[in-house]
C-alpha cells in the first residue's frame, strides 16, 4: 500500500519499512516472453527438459526479469511525497542476485526507506532498499538499493 507523507515529513520516513507487497506468480509465459524481449534465450530459462538436469530442476527467471518487476511492485509499497506528479529512475546504487526465481513461484517485494534529500526545489531522490522475497523460500531473490527522484509541486 502507498504511503502518502507531507514534505515537512520526509525525514520522519528514514528507516520506514513497508508492509510486503501482493503475491506475483512468475510463469514459464513470463519468462519466455521476457527472453523474446531481451534476447535472452539461454536454457535455464526457456527449455524445460533441459532445465530438469540442472541443479534447481526446473527452469529459472532471468535475474533481470526479477529485477524489472520492482517497477510493479512499486506501485505497492513506495512512500510518496503529497503533491507528487513524476517520477523518475535514477539507478541502483547495489543490487545482489541472491537465489532464483523458479517458474511458478511467487514473489513479493518489501522496502525500507534509506534516505529522502530535496537536491532542490520541488525534487526529492529517494533511495529504497528493496527486498524481493520468494514464497517459503528463506532466502531472497534479490535486494536492491534503489533510487528514484519524485517531482512534487
Amino acid at each position: 500500500m502507498t504511503t502518502l507523507i507531507d514534505k515537512q515529513e520526509v525525514q520522519d520516513y528514514v528507516g520506514f519499512e513497508t508492509e510486503p507487497t501482493e503475491w506475483l506468480s512468475i510463469s514459464q509465459e513470463r519468462i519466455n516472453q521476457f527472453a523474446d524481449c531481451t534476447l535472452d534465450q539461454q536454457f535455464i530459462h526457456v527449455d524445460p527438459e533441459r532445465a530438469k538436469e540442472t541443479p534447481f530442476g526446473t527452469t529459472i527467471a532471468h535475474g533481470f526479469l526479477s529485477l524489472s518487476l520492482l517497477s510493479h511492485f512499486a506501485e505497492q509499497y513506495s512512500v510518496i511525497i503529497k503533491g507528487f506528479y513524476m517520477g523518475i529512475n535514477s539507478g541502483f546504487d547495489k543490487v545482489r542476485f541472491l537465489a532464483p526465481v523458479k517458474v511458478n513461484s511467487r514473489i513479493r517485494a518489501k522496502a525500507k526507506v534509506l534516505s529522502i534529500d530535496e537536491t532542490k526545489p520541488g525534487s526529492f531522490r529517494v533511495s529504497t532498499e528493496v527486498t524481493l522475497e520468494i514464497e517459503g523460500e528463506e532466502k531472497p531473490a534479490l535486494v536492491a538499493e534503489w533510487i528514484s527522484i519524485q517531482m512534487v509541486a
